[in-house]
């Protein structure tokens, strides 16, 4: 808008539109004197100030149309330090300059496509990755990591393109994997293996946030990862999965913070193929079982019970492994359930992330099956009763989001090998019934995936109660009455005609419609099905 347009307006004297004017016109014009100033050679307090002012205006998309141009664009990845090579980051006094011309960036990258194409054609993605490259192992430099970070961040979410060339061209999984070592200050004690300090300090703020948002872009870098074709990727995702592992074992500065830093790290791991997620788990250290075999040892020896209960308890190792990490997952995915909210973001990542880890290695499926469907005892509540995480994750098979019952049931599933009779025994039929369906096993047996042929054994508890167990429920009945023991045989016929006509005026009506199983387990219309089993029985026939 000109001037004289803009004088026009105001002498028009409506108040709205007045307003309206200024503002705009005011908007662009401070932001085209804005560039014109950061041009010149103007005292360092004057940058801050006139790109603190940059930042505010850069959140209105209407105010950044006029101004994106290259020539703006270039100017401030001068005052980033994103144009020079050799620069080595050493005038502390700049540092401010370079962290509001980011916080700009990021701004004007979010709000303009005209910015985003622009990125492109500067190849902004390489100088982001030179400027984290400079800043290693620099610690007081971390709001410059951050923001360089999250613009790294914006820029693989906007474009896909540029997703491939961090990850191959520009070598974006061990960058940002040493960035992640760097804000844990990991000290590695083998090959994938890295030393926890449970007494150490929580991570700074500073540190904490420069994490999430390397996580998050080492998120869209791997996004399509599943498939490892190279031993260097499967060794660059395996030292990845540890310094993940690594995370979910500290903590914040705060409880919000900690959650949202592992629920970060929970999405990554959920791009990690499943063949490198062995990483998780690890032997335990000379000094884990030496402290375990001292609070055994301190036991009398003739109290053997107590020497079961202290393994037992002992939540964090199974089979002579250090399970932390994974009861870590465990514990997050009960306080995301408990939630009550939002299952398809915060639930869904986790516990499909723990079924793949379970269906593709032993030792973590069976630690879980200890955890979520301990050996049955009580049998007296339905399964969906209770504070258990079994019962939580019963609850969820029958949950109206069609995606979140789904994975809750394919968990559960997993952790019964896969055998039918096994998950009707922790769940009920009822509540198995749509998982049993979508899979064709309503006639039983178990699905495609091999498991180790190892029984479960059942309680001397559930054997007794076993025989009085119904089957859809899953939970202990009195015995009841059968109503039609008292029947005369005419009076039953005449029930079961009065039945079938019932169900046939239904019918008729449209208003159910009768099913059967075929052959190979899944239902289909009751008609379909019996043609087939008469096929089946004709060719059976036949061949005798």
């Amino acid at each position: 808008m000109d001037e004289e347009r803009a004088l026009y307006i105001v002498r028009a004297g409506e108040a709205g539109a007045i307003e309206r004017v200024l503002r705009d016109y005011s908007d662009k014009k401070l932001c085209e004197g804005i560039f014109k100033v950061l041009i010149k050679d103007i005292p360092t307090t004057c940058q801050v100030s006139c790109l603190e002012v940059l930042r505010i205006l850069s959140r209105d998309k209407k105010v950044l149309v006029p101004v994106t141009t290259k020539e703006n664009m270039q100017i401030l990845l001068r005052l980033a330090k994103l144009n020079e090579l050799d620069d080595s980051l050493e005038k502390v006094s700049e540092f401010p300059v370079i962290v509001e011309s980011l916080k700009c960036l990021c701004n004007i990258v979010f709000n303009s496509q005209m910015a985003q194409q622009l990125s492109l054609e500067l190849n902004l993605a390489a100088k982001l990755c030179n400027l984290l490259r400079k800043c290693k192992d620099r610690k007081f430099i971390n709001d410059i990591k951050c923001f360089d970070l999250r613009l790294l961040f914006l820029l693989s979410l906007l474009h896909t393109d540029i997703r491939s060339q961090l990850r191959y061209e520009l070598q974006g999984l061990p960058l940002l994997t040493q960035v992640l070592e760097s804000a844990f200050s990991i000290k590695w004690t083998d090959e994938y293996e890295s030393a926890i300090d449970h007494n150490g300090p929580p991570l700074s703020p500073q540190e904490t946030d420069c994490a999430i948002e390397a996580l998050k872009a080492l998120f869209n870098v791997t996004v399509d990862s599943w498939k490892v074709h190279k031993e260097s990727d499967s060794h660059q995702f395996r030292v990845m999965a540890a310094v993940l592992r690594h995370c979910l074992l500290i903590v914040g500065p705060t409880e919000d913070k900690t959650e949202e830093l592992h629920s970060n790290a929970v999405n990554l791991l959920s791009n990690v193929p499943v063949s490198c997620l062995d990483v998780l788990i690890c032997p335990l250290t000379h000094e884990e079982t030496a402290q375990e075999a001292t609070t055994l040892d301190e036991l009398p020896s003739n109290k053997t019970a107590e020497k079961e209960t202290v393994l037992k308890n002992n939540t964090m190792v199974y089979n002579g492994m250090n399970m932390e990490a994974i009861h870590v997952l465990l514990n997050f995915m009960e306080k995301r359930i408990d939630k009550g909210s939002s299952y398809r973001e915060g639930l869904t990542p986790v516990l499909s992330l723990l079924t793949e880890c379970s269906r593709a290695h032993r030792n973590i499926r069976k630690f879980l099956k200890d955890q979520v469907l301990p050996p049955l005892r009580d049998v007296t509540n339905r399964p969906e009763v209770g504070s258990t995480v079994r019962n939580k994750l019963v609850r969820l098979m029958t949950h109206v989001d069609l995606g979140v019952k789904q994975i809750a049931a394919e968990f559960l599933f997993v952790l019964c090998k896969e055998r039918v009779d096994s998950l009707l025994k922790y769940t009920g039929y009822g509540n198995a019934a749509g998982l049993l369906a979508a899979r064709g096993l309503l006639a039983g047996g178990r699905g495609d995936n091999w498991y180790s042929e190892d029984e479960d054994t059942d309680t001397e508890e559930y054997k007794n109660a076993k025989p009085n167990i119904n089957l859809i429920t899953g939970h202990l009945e009195e015995p009841m009455p059968n109503p039609i023991d008292e029947m005369t045989e005419e009076q039953k016929e005449y029930e079961a005609m009065k039945l079938v006509n019932m169900l046939d005026k239904l019918s008729r009506e449209e208003l159910l419609k009768p099913m059967g199983l075929k052959p190979d387990g899944t239902i289909t219309p009751l008609e379909e099905a019996l043609n087939q089993y008469s096929v089946i029985e004709e060719t059976s026939s036949d061949t005798d």
